[in-house]
């Protein structure tokens, strides 16, 4: 098993255990910044986030707000399924977008005037959930905008982490089964990555059991832009700079 595959895992399963997204979110950018291309990395992270949202499901399945998933099933769904198949079939190279995006994300969360845009998007929600599904197809970070029309709703916490934690669920089932109908048997994931699952799910209840109840949401709010935005660096010059 690859350290540095492990350790992108332990990093992001906790943020992902604590919020409803995260392994897919953070560690696409990883994956890719430490040179493991696209369908690699969807393959090593996508079961990994469907298990831990699973276990953040059956918790407080009750929770989830169904007229909101039910627009992540209608709206969301169709254009992950077609983006996904785009990118895997014609090879895009997505590094920069990704790069750029991650980016934006950060200064939605350290400028006002950014946040009051992307709040302003989110009024338009037909278009915004067709845009998180394109998003996610070709980049696999639309969790940063199924975080945002989120908070948005001013839920509670459980509330917030079951619904992002079902729709993010269904982001991964989808792509999963996209990737098994595109894909050839190659190009699928090795067993080890059933050890990864088992890693992955280990550190949600660890997470559940030890920082879950004293989060402190300010501070992980500042930390969370900060990577977002050097992570966003990182993945532009490498891919800016390759040879």
């Amino acid at each position: 098993m690859p350290l540095d595959i492990l350790g992108v895992i332990i990093l992001t399963a906790t943020i992902q255990s604590l919020f409803g997204v995260g392994v897919l979110l953070f560690g696409t950018p990883l994956l890719l910044v430490l040179g493991y291309d696209f369908v690699t990395t969807l393959t090593t992270l996508l079961p990994i986030s469907l298990a831990i949202n699973l276990a953040q499901v059956g918790k407080h399945y009750e929770h989830i707000d169904r007229a909101f998933y039910r627009k992540i099933m209608t709206l969301t769904i169709p254009p992950v399924i077609l983006c996904l198949l785009l990118v895997t079939t014609l090879k895009i190279n997505i590094g920069i977008a990704v790069g750029v995006f991650l980016m934006l994300v950060a200064l939605k969360n350290l400028s006002p005037r950014v946040n009051r845009i992307i709040e302003s998007m989110v009024r338009y929600e037909k278009s915004y959930f067709a845009a998180m599904g394109v998003i996610h197809g070709l980049t696999n970070l639309g969790g940063s905008l199924l975080t945002a029309v989120i908070h948005g709703k001013h839920y509670e916490k459980d509330v917030a982490r079951v619904t992002t934690a079902a729709s993010y669920g269904t982001f991964a089932l989808f792509q999963i089964l996209t990737l098994l109908a595109s894909l050839k048997p190659e190009q699928l994931p090795p067993g080890r990555n059933a050890l990864l699952v088992l890693v992955g799910v280990g550190m949600f209840f660890l997470t559940e059991q030890m920082i879950y109840a004293k989060l402190d949401a300010a501070r992980y709010r500042a930390v969370f832009a900060g990577f977002l935005f050097l992570s966003g660096l990182l993945l532009i010059g490498k891919t800016a700079f390759a040879h």
